[in-house]
């Protein structure tokens, strides 16, 4: 499915609280597995809960927990990093990494989960972001721009620090620890060694979110 495709489908659900649309026993556990309202979406999309690279043909699905504004309330996970670490510590050109290809083209959908009853939650107006476009030229920018200042961060907290990553942080992006037990250890090949004892991800901050709010 294109990403143009799931718009049309995202339109007729917007504003709508999800007890319009959404089975009551679809709703079971929403509020402690916080990924769901992020696969009932894709569901009603017509997407296939699954581990590709890409939601669509053409680009990536993002939710994230917002106000009725649409402030953001919390971060938005992109990839985790352990199978791409040394394109990270080489500096893989932005726009042949990992984080160009989930990133570059976007359909980001914020929620609204003020309610304490998750019937009456809504998914806000959507935003779809192609950072191929001219008008969003100053994004890709400053993504880039923080892109190669974690990957130099990561460098340097390797070679002259504990030598050992952290979280490591760009205006808009950033790189901290996602994982759970049993924890999975990141190895460098270009440092022959283990570089943390747990997984790393980059995640959208939550001024990305607000600067798309302005869009």
């Amino acid at each position: 499915m294109k990403l143009q495709d799931a718009q049309i489908k995202l339109d007729n659900i917007i504003n709508k609280p999800l007890g319009t649309w959404v089975e009551s026993n679809q709703l079971d556990n929403v509020i402690v597995n916080k990924g769901k309202t992020g696969q009932l979406l894709e569901l009603a999309l017509g997407l296939n809960l699954s581990n590709k690279k890409l939601d669509f043909e053409d680009g990536e699905l993002k939710t994230c927990k917002c106000k009725r504004d649409a402030t953001p309330q919390e971060t938005m996970a992109i990839i985790q990093i352990s199978n791409h670490i040394d394109d990270l510590l080489n500096k893989t050109p932005f726009e042949t990494s990992m984080m160009y290809n989930k990133i570059s083209h976007l359909l980001y959908v914020p929620i609204c989960k003020e309610s304490s009853n998750p019937k009456e939650w809504f998914f806000l107006p959507y935003k779809a972001i192609n950072l191929e476009d001219k008008q969003y030229s100053a994004l890709k920018s400053q993504l880039e721009i923080d892109y190669y200042s974690i990957c130099q961060q990561l460098i340097n907290a390797i070679e002259h620090e504990s030598g050992e990553i952290h979280t490591s942080n760009g205006k808009f992006i950033q790189i901290r620890t996602k994982d759970s037990k049993p924890y999975h250890p990141i190895y460098s090949n270009k440092y022959s060694k283990y570089i943390s004892n747990k997984n790393y991800a980059f995640y959208f901050k939550k001024d990305f979110m607000k600067y798309l709010n302005t869009l």
